[in-house]
């Protein structure tokens, strides 16, 4: 996590301290920022206006808490405020530490449990507002936020958590659950509303909230030479083929050899999927029934290279190998389940 936070007084100041003991893990990026009065230390000056100052912070922060009055939190982040889905999480505690006040991003972007976290270390009072929250219903943007799921429709997200606090909605999964479902939800796969958990493109409900997990991991093969967008055409039309949501892509991989390809490369950066290289030798180690290509053995010296590198950190193979000019690609799938219960 990146996480900002700013003081505005000397109390202030020893306020901020202690938040960043209660909320930086060890690895996380943890800067705290003063007026120059006060900057001395772990501080880094805050050179006005805050408003210009904080917008560097906004775009780079998982998370800023405002250490003061809340005023001045909501003047200084209303300039930058655009998408839930990308906003980071804002909250604000006053200088004395008796009640934090999450602002902005409460659910999706984690503001209310850093608020509760931080509430607890501080023995302040979390201030949270979310009419799921405080009915003590199901918070589906937050639970899918916390697993790692992609929201693929806000509209239906909303009229998710309405619904919940009034009724209960059904909801299905392509992988096991884990725990009991969560009040306001119980299973079921049809009807006006509901929240559907899966890789595919997939809509049961009248309406549907697609929650997707990234759990597919891409293999690619491809000739010399080979260009981005030939390597893009030969994905989406695989994707559009098999119905599998893009964002349920999780990584690529491919043999050594295309280490140094241009296309690849790009394209792959492109879509920001991490992309790994294994050899020949990695490869042939693998144990399962692959699709075999003579040519492919004589220039690689492995049978098949998609099936096989999609493979390496899965457990199913999703989509054989489908070849596209010049371009062949394969799908593997992780083993997965949603999880409602630690």
């Amino acid at each position: 996590m990146k996480l900002a936070i700013l003081a505005f007084s000397r109390r202030g100041c020893a306020m901020a301290l202690r938040a960043r003991e209660s909320l930086c893990a060890p690895r996380d990026e943890c800067r705290c920022f003063a007026p120059e009065t006060y900057a001395e230390g772990p501080f880094e000056p805050i050179t006005p206006p805050c408003t210009q100052f904080t917008g560097p912070l906004f775009a780079w922060a998982d998370a800023l808490v405002f250490v003061g009055a809340a005023g001045i939190a909501v003047r200084s982040i209303a300039p930058y405020v655009r998408d839930k889905r990308t906003d980071p999480a804002v909250l604000c505690v006053d200088e004395r530490g008796g009640f934090v006040v999450p602002l902005l991003s409460g659910h999706i972007g984690g503001a209310n449990e850093l608020a509760r976290r931080l509430a607890g270390a501080l023995g302040a009072v979390p201030v949270v507002t979310t009419a799921t929250d405080i009915n003590g219903k199901f918070s589906v943007d937050a639970w899918a936020a916390r697993q790692g799921l992609t929201i693929t429709d806000l509209s239906a997200a909303k009229a998710v958590s309405a619904a919940i606090l009034e009724d209960t909605v059904p909801l299905c999964c392509d992988a096991p659950l884990v725990g009991e479902l969560p009040p306001g939800t119980t299973a079921g796969d049809s009807g006006a509303l509901g929240v559907c958990i899966s890789w595919r493109r997939k809509k049961p409900f009248a309406k549907t909230l697609l929650l997707v997990p990234p759990v597919l991991h891409l293999g690619l093969g491809c000739r010399l030479g080979a260009t981005s967008e030939a390597i893009r055409e030969a994905v989406d039309q695989v994707l559009d083929e098999h119905q599998i949501h893009p964002k349920a892509v999780k990584c690529a991989a491919s043999i050594d050899l295309k280490r140094n390809e241009p296309g690849l490369l790009a394209y792959c950066a492109g879509q920001s999927w991490p992309l790994a290289f294994y050899s020949a030798e990695e490869l042939r180690a693998l144990e399962g029934a692959f699709t075999p290509s003579e040519r492919v053995l004589r220039v690689t010296g492995v049978d098949n290279v998609c099936e096989r590198a999609a493979m390496m950190g899965a457990q199913r193979l999703a989509v054989g190998k489908t070849a596209r000019n010049g371009v062949t690609v394969a799908l593997a799938e992780e083993r997965w389940e949603a999880r409602f219960s630690e």
